[in-house]
Order: C-alpha cells, then sequence, then structure tokens
C-alpha cells in the first residue's frame, strides 16, 4: 500500500517584511531593446515566451534601442513627459488638499504615470477605456480639464458627477473613459462586453480594460478572458502589476503562473510583458496590441511591471507590510526621470528648461485648484434636494406623461 503524505495548505510569502532589505531578485529584468517585436498577426503560441520576459526600449544609458524603438518624435516624447510630469503635481496638490480636509479621500499615481499617459496616445477618438482608480493619466494625457477632475475631488457645486462617486472615479464618454466602478474588477467584464457590441455593429472603436494584479484573482477577470478569447473581441486587456494590492503582497494573486501575463496563454490569447517604467515601451506595446484588435485579431494582454511608490490610498500605511526604503530599490527606476534622461541624451531637453517646466506645471495645477476651491458645496447643510436625488437617476417624464398626470391631479 502507498503511503500517503500529512497535507499542508500552502500560504504564499512575501520575499521581506517591514524591517527587511528590499529584494526584487524575482524580476527578471531583459536587456532593453532584446525582446523581438513580433508581427502583428502572429499566433498566440508562437509568442510564449513573451509573457515571462520584459519589453524594454530604454537603456541605463537613456538610449532607446531595439525593434520597439522609433515610433515617437522628440515632440512627441516631450508632451508625453509634460503629460507625466502634471500628473505627478496633480497628485501632489490633490494629497495635500486630502490632508488639510478639503476632500475624503484620494489614491496617488506615484511611479505609475507612464502607463496610462503612454498608453492613451495609441488610442484614438472613440476608442473606450474601462479605467480602475489608477489611471487618471489617460485624463490628463487626452487634456481633460484638471479643474473638473478637481471639481469631483472636492464634490463642489460644479462636479460634473454631482456627488454621485468617490472622489477619484472620473466619468467621461467624450474622453473615453467609463465610470470607475468601486467593486473591484468588474470593469474588465464590462470592457469585453463593450468591445464585442463594437464588433457586432461592425464599427472601428475598440476597447482598452485595466485591472490591478491584486483584482486579478477576483472570477470576474477570468470570465472577461474566457469571452475575450471565445469571440475575438477587439479588446486591449490590461494587468498593471505595480507589486502590491492593498496590504497584500502579488503573490496571493499570482499563484503558480510565474507571471500576471502568463495567465493569458491557458485562453490563447496573445500576452506580452513590458517594463512599465518605460514611455517608449509601453507606448511601442499599446500600438501593437490596439493594430491586432483593429485589424480584427482578437484580444491581447498585457502586464505592466510597474512598481506603487505611495501608499495604496490615504486610507493605507504601506509601512505596515512592506520595507520603507524598497521604493529606493526598485531596479526599473522612475518614468519621469527615465524620459528627461533620454530626451537629454537626444539633445532634445535639459536640466534648466525640465525645472522651468515643473515650476510651470505646479503654477498651472495650482491655479486650477485655486478656481475648484471658489465654487461652493454641492448641497447647502449639507443635505439634497429632492431634484438632485433623482437628476440623472430616471430619464425626463415625458411631456404627455405629464399632462395626463396634472390632468389626473398628481
Amino acid at each position: 500500500m502507498t503511503e500517503t503524505a500529512q497535507l499542508s495548505l500552502h500560504v504564499p510569502e512575501p520575499a521581506v517584511r517591514p524591517g527587511g532589505q528590499p529584494d526584487f531578485s524575482n524580476v527578471k529584468i531583459a536587456k532593453a531593446g532584446a525582446v523581438p517585436r513580433p508581427a502583428v498577426d502572429v499566433a498566440p503560441e508562437d509568442i510564449r515566451d513573451l509573457a515571462y520576459s520584459i519589453i524594454r526600449v530604454l537603456n541605463r544609458d537613456g538610449e532607446a534601442v531595439g525593434p520597439w524603438a522609433g515610433l515617437l518624435s522628440d515632440e512627441d516624447l516631450l508632451v508625453g513627459l509634460r503629460n507625466m510630469m502634471k500628473l505627478r503635481a496633480f497628485d501632489a496638490r490633490m494629497l495635500m488638499a486630502q490632508r488639510q480636509g478639503k476632500t475624503s479621500f484620494y489614491m496617488q499615481h506615484l511611479g505609475e504615470e507612464a502607463v496610462s499617459c503612454a498608453f492613451r496616445k495609441a488610442l484614438r477618438k472613440g476608442d473606450m477605456n474601462f479605467p480602475t482608480y489608477r489611471q487618471a493619466g489617460l485624463l490628463i494625457a487626452d487634456d481633460y480639464p484638471m479643474i473638473e477632475m478637481m471639481n469631483q475631488i472636492f464634490s463642489n457645486e460644479s462636479d460634473p458627477l454631482r456627488g454621485r462617486q468617490l472622489p477619484i472615479m472620473y466619468s467621461s464618454k467624450e474622453h473615453g473613459f467609463f465610470t470607475i466602478s468601486g467593486n473591484l474588477a468588474t470593469q474588465y467584464v464590462q470592457a469585453v462586453g463593450w468591445a464585442m457590441a463594437s464588433a457586432i455593429k461592425n464599427d472601428s472603436r475598440i476597447a482598452a480594460a485595466w485591472i490591478g494584479d491584486g483584482s486579478t484573482a477576483e472570477s470576474d477577470f477570468h470570465s472577461a478572458l474566457v469571452f475575450a478569447s471565445t469571440y475575438k473581441a477587439p479588446v486591449i486587456l490590461n494587468i498593471v502589476n505595480n507589486q502590491w494590492a492593498i496590504s497584500t503582497f502579488q503573490g496571493i494573486a499570482r499563484g503558480g503562473s510565474g507571471t500576471f501575463a502568463a495567465r493569458g496563454l491557458g485562453f490563447g490569447i496573445p500576452a506580452l510583458r513590458v517594463d512599465g517604467n518605460d514611455y517608449l515601451a509601453v507606448y511601442a506595446v499599446a500600438c501593437w496590441a490596439a493594430a491586432r484588435a483593429r485589424r480584427n485579431l482578437g484580444p491581447t494582454l498585457i502586464e505592466y511591471v510597474t512598481y506603487r511608490v505611495g501608499a495604496h490610498s490615504t486610507s493605507d500605511d504601506p509601512s505596515a507590510y512592506r520595507p520603507k526604503t524598497e521604493s529606493e530599490s526598485w531596479p526599473l527606476g522612475d518614468p519621469v526621470l527615465r524620459l528627461k534622461k533620454h530626451l537629454i541624451v537626444r539633445g532634445a531637453w535639459s536640466e534648466e528648461r525640465h525645472v522651468q517646466m515643473e515650476a510651470e506645471i505646479m503654477d498651472e495645477v495650482i491655479d486650477a485648484q485655486k478656481q475648484a476651491e471658489q465654487h461652493g458645496t454641492l448641497h447647502a447643510g449639507g443635505r439634497p434636494s429632492v431634484r438632485d436625488i433623482f437628476e440623472g437617476v430616471y430619464a425626463e417624464m415625458p411631456p404627455h406623461i405629464r399632462r395626463q398626470r396634472q390632468k389626473a391631479g398628481f
């Protein structure tokens, strides 16, 4: 009779805890320019190895190298740098406003600016993003007014959503930014459904789904992959792997798949990993995936390897679960500084001009904040009117129904 060992439950453990020495030895970084750029119509099974590598364009010297480089002009890159710097300045002011009691809640993007700012430039007017709460760069890079974002954060009388959403859960159909859902992962299936509808209508618009590494453990993530792969939906499935969910390291959600990108392989979806702190690499990979979707070749799954420098939110204390110096040890650097260095190497930028732009952007952000703070509170006395409650929730009553009700004395 065969002997059986006593069973024990495996619970993944982080490599290091608070007080320990930061360790990113598990992040295998490919040499910049080393990962090939396959044809857009490549068969998913032929690029399985891209789910385990990391596509990089910028090397340690600030040079753009390899087959994914060369898609952006100096002018494009300067716009990207400005967008990332604007998002970072916006973050700093809104975090300060929350600390001053001017808003209840805020979530930073510090260290992740390249992911959303670069991705947005690969989309077209009419495409739709289904974001999480850390993709405000999609709006910044599409010139959505900062003052509108601040009005919502302060929930003042000019709040475009009239107080019906949390402070950082923006919404703009015009800018291809679907209303953020506070229920994690639900936006993934919504994006796939929207993309399927676009295909059914023989439209040309594509969708982009966004999710964090922790939320890939939700069933909605897996349901989305089933439908996207089965119906070849024109959707880009983005996973932002910033190493930490709220209070939880990524191993809990990743399980034994090795990488988050590898989750797509079992569904027959082409899967790639990209350096999320490399603006040029993010843009190049996003363009590749968008081209695939527009040619009716189906979905692409992209894992952005990045790092959440700040807290998960203003309600979180990261020092309770990770080393305080961990962000300084992150091997892929700072996205703003890396693009800045690249532009200086190209002779298109300088330290002096960078300092000047920082000041100009901060002045712009502070001016928008002053304007937003001049608006009154949404509801006098803190109580909404009956009209406020129902406006925008129910359709306006048709005139003939209103006349009938009036005749009946209602």
